[in-house]
């Protein structure tokens, strides 16, 4: 059996067949505010990833990094008047809160940005000895012009790239730059920024480059998927992408996977707009397993509108699985399993693997069938999905102070 999964920069879904061993490095958060449901969306899928890779056998290695410096956080930190390090400590604590109940695997490495300054230097000392990188007023560019793959991860045309390029963070119309889309390797830092030194000048490194560094220390120079939301396609994987072949002679990686956004009531869910969902305060008033199983609904490359009122539809799924896995007998599961496992394979069709875990609850409630192992194959069922039907959940998962 094999999972089939879409490839981002092949453009179709493709047979996903790694070694024994899977290397999988995921974006992680820049921790200044809290986990949303879009955050969750995306590693809840990557957890379905992992979760039917060790079914089929695999050992799973996936790091997710926590980019601890960058604008975004640094700008926080100094609204709020704190330590930029300090407020990524309490960010990261409620996020491994909220992952923990929503049951999702932990990294087996989380590497931060901080922390791997000497790495992210020798990167980019070696951009510079093969003639990939240029210097102007303490900030050290990468030139894509001497990267004939350079938009090979989006697909997208020029225009469409200088025009992300923009919404995202850069600044195509730098007059320091060779070529609009020419991206930061490293900064001279403001003031109030931490700063350290180098042979580029005092600074600190670019976004990019960052997560470039910090997937090879963990994982090597290949690795075997590597994803986050699809508003990372361009600039960031792109420029991961280019800069981590630039610089080893091979593709970062053999698969890109990519998880669409999540809006709110038909608006795109921001910080700027005060509308963003957050785990926290969802968990503090339903069962996590509830808001799992209502994400289930949705496919991972599709998107998706959240109304308040979607969580409904877990919470009853969610009563019927518990019930159901209280009766003694019910319909043969083998079906069920199968189906849920080729859902999965297909590309994580998760609302047919979802449906057909409801069916099963849904037969032994009616008195279907007189298997005496149709609990134990719900429960096995469930457990694809993580959802956890064997154990009850820790208090601390739902509700904290």
């Amino acid at each position: 059996m094999t999972m089939h999964l879409f490839d981002t920069a092949r453009g179709e879904v493709v047979p996903f067949e790694p070694g024994p061993t899977v290397t999988m490095y995921v974006c992680g958060i820049t921790p200044y505010d809290a986990t949303h449901l879009g955050h969750a969306f995306t590693y809840l899928t990557f957890d379905l990833v992992i979760r039917r890779l060790e079914d089929l056998g695999h050992e799973v290695h996936m790091v997710r990094n926590v980019t601890d410096v960058d604008d975004s956080i640094l700008g926080k930190a100094r609204e709020l008047g704190v330590d930029y390090l300090n407020l990524a400590t309490s960010e990261v604590a409620s996020f491994h809160e909220d992952l923990a109940a929503l049951d999702l695997r932990p990294a087996s490495a989380e590497p931060r940005a901080t922390e791997s300054i000497q790495s992210i230097l020798d990167l980019i000392d070696r951009l510079e000895s093969t003639g990939h990188t240029y210097t102007v007023e303490g900030t050290t560019f990468f030139d894509t012009s001497t990267w004939e793959g350079f938009g090979s991860v989006s697909g997208y045309d020029e225009a469409t790239m200088v025009a992300y390029a923009a919404e995202r963070g850069a600044n195509p119309d730098d007059p320091r730059l060779r070529n609009p889309l020419d991206f930061i390797l490293w900064q001279a830092s403001a003031d109030d920024e931490p700063s350290w030194d180098s042979p580029f000048g005092p600074g600190r490194p670019g976004w990019h480059i960052e997560c470039s560094a910090m997937a090879m220390a963990e994982l090597g120079q290949t690795i075997d998927l590597h994803g986050g939301g699809d508003d990372l396609v361009f600039p960031h994987h792109e420029c991961e992408e280019t800069q981590s072949g630039a610089a080893n002679g091979v593709p970062l990686t053999r698969h890109w996977m990519h998880v669409a956004m999540v809006s709110y009531e038909g608006i795109k869910m921001s910080k700027s707009l005060g509308n963003l969902v957050f785990i926290r305060n969802l968990r503090h008033l339903h069962d996590p397993r509830a808001i799992r199983l209502s994400l289930l609904a949705h496919h991972y490359r599709a998107g998706f509108e959240w109304f308040d009122h979607d969580i409904d539809d877990g919470v009853t799924r969610l009563d019927r699985l518990i019930t159901a896995a209280g009766r003694p007998t019910g319909p043969d599961p083998a079906p069920t399993l199968a189906t849920i496992r080729n859902a999965l394979d297909d590309d994580l069709n998760t609302a047919a693997a979802r449906d057909a875990l409801d069916m099963l609850a849904g037969a032994i409630l009616a008195g279907a069938g007189k298997n005496p192992g149709s609990a134990a194959g719900l429960t096995e069922a469930a457990g694809l999905l993580g959802i956890r039907l064997d154990e009850s959940v820790p208090e601390s998962w739902v509700r904290t102070t």
